[in-house]
This record gives C-alpha cells, sequence and structure tokens, in this order.
C-alpha cells in the first residue's frame, strides 16, 4: 500500500491518492465533485484518465480498461474527503461485500451552527442520533422525507466550539441518503454551507463576508480490510479541508490548533 504521494491533476481540481493496490485506491475527493455519472468531468472519469496515461499508476493498479473506475461506496458532490474505487469487478466485489455486512468504519468530520453540547450520559462523550428517515431525502422543512422512515443511526463526539459554530466527529452507523445532513437539521444544529437543509441566509452570509462555497462535511476516515492484509487497516485523510479549518479558527473561541 507505500507509495510515493501522487495527485490527480484536473483543469478545476487536485485530488490526492492516500492508498493503492493491485485493483484499487483510495483517494481524497474535493467538494463540488461528482463521483460518477457526468461522463469527462466526474471523479471516476478523471482517475480512469490518469491512470491510462501514466505508467507507474497502470502498473500499480492494473485498471480493467472494460470495467474503468468504480465507486465502492457513496460520497455526496458537495461532501469531500475520502472514497475507495475498484478498478475490476473482483475487487469491487470484495469491498462492495465490507461494505453490505457492515464491516466498514465510516468517520466524518463537520461544522455545525450554534452550540452542540457534549452528552453528560456518556463517559467518552459520545452521542447518538437516532431519529428514523425515509429513504428519500426531504429539504430543510421536512428532512425525514417522505414515505416509509427506516431506523438509523448516526454517531457525533464534539470536538470543539467556537462563537458560532460545533466541530463535531461523526461515525455512520447505517447509510440514509444525505443521513448526516438530514440528522443535523433535527438536532436543531445543521450542517454549515447546506444549501439543501440549512439556511439560505446563513449561506449567503458566509459566502458573501467569508467566500465560503461548501459544505462543511468532510469524510476523514475509513477502516476496512485490504485484499492484501491479514487485519482492517484505517486509511485517513492528511488534514481537513483548508476551507474548513479556516472558518473556524477565524471564528472567535476556536481552540483548534
Amino acid at each position: 500500500m507505500e507509495h510515493e504521494m501522487i495527485t490527480i491533476n484536473s483543469e478545476h481540481f487536485q485530488i490526492p491518492v492516500l492508498a493503492m493496490g493491485r485493483g484499487w485506491l483510495v483517494v481524497d475527493k474535493p467538494s463540488g465533485l461528482t463521483v460518477h455519472n457526468a461522463s469527462g468531468r466526474d471523479l471516476c472519469s478523471m482517475v480512469s484518465a490518469q491512470i491510462q496515461e501514466e505508467a507507474t499508476l497502470r502498473e500499480q493498479i492494473n485498471m480493467d480498461l472494460a470495467f474503468g473506475v468504480n465507486p465502492v461506496h457513496r460520497l455526496d458532490k458537495k461532501t469531500s474527503g475520502i472514497i475507495l474505487l475498484a478498478g475490476n469487478r473482483e475487487i469491487f466485489r470484495f469491498f462492495s461485500n465490507q461494505f453490505e455486512t457492515h464491516q466498514v468504519k465510516k468517520q466524518y468530520v463537520a461544522i455545525l451552527h450554534g452550540r452542540l453540547e457534549k452528552p453528560e450520559d456518556n463517559i467518552l462523550h459520545w452521542g447518538i442520533w437516532g431519529w428514523p428517515l425515509a429513504e428519500t431525502a426531504g429539504g430543510r422543512d421536512y428532512p425525514e422525507g417522505s414515505g416509509n422512515r427506516k431506523d438509523c443511526q448516526t454517531r457525533y463526539r464534539v470536538l470543539d466550539h467556537s462563537a458560532h459554530y460545533t466541530m463535531v466527529e461523526i461515525e455512520l452507523l447505517t447509510g440514509r441518503t444525505h443521513q448526516i445532513r438530514r440528522h443535523a437539521k433535527l438536532s436543531g444544529h445543521p450542517v454549515v454551507g447546506d444549501s439543501r437543509y440549512g439556511s439560505t441566509r446563513a449561506i449567503n452570509y458566509l459566502m458573501r463576508n467569508f467566500a465560503f462555497d461548501r459544505l462543511a462535511l468532510h469524510a476523514r476516515s475509513l477502516t476496512l480490510q485490504l485484499p492484501d492484509r491479514n487485519t482492517p487497516e484505517i486509511i485517513e485523510t492528511q488534514t481537513l479541508p483548508s476551507q474548513m479549518l479556516g472558518l473556524f479558527r477565524n471564528d472567535p473561541s476556536g481552540h483548534l490548533h
């Protein structure tokens, strides 16, 4: 899995490669880049094109040209961070089985509006958001969604407070569309920059005064079994996005360093 630092470059995005192996790679997706379904302009197209162009990548990943590059799990266009891509069907099935059987641990970091207090009844300060959600996502007025709602759970832990925001670590225990964003809204602390579930007024204020134009949600790490390893590995992004860190650090009373 060890490799020299590689970055996939396109006209508008730089995409760091965090880890790779035969038939797979993990990248740090920028906010604003869709994963697939935009041929030539999406993450998978860009990664596939660079693998075909660079001999080093071709040799290490051994991509099946007929299969291309496909995501093993979902990450919203507006969410940045870690995503696992497969380069052949065998590896895709190997990793997909881990996701389907809930063997993979996914952790995120988000900046939320307001002051979310630490849970008092848990020594480790982990809390649970457990509102049932429909498969089809709603909007800011009805984040639960319409139709049959199913149980789902999101773990959260407060990392820090600033004057106006709370930074949290989040672990998904189930997987509904926009689950973190919908649960954050239901908690009364929507994710900063969330145009679907948050405040339009707040988004306009941040854009106008701080040039903050993204969703403050970042997929930080994956814990999973790699094909050539005997125990689960943690793969994580090297740092939080600069826009998120800048907003939090420049807000009075932020303690991150």
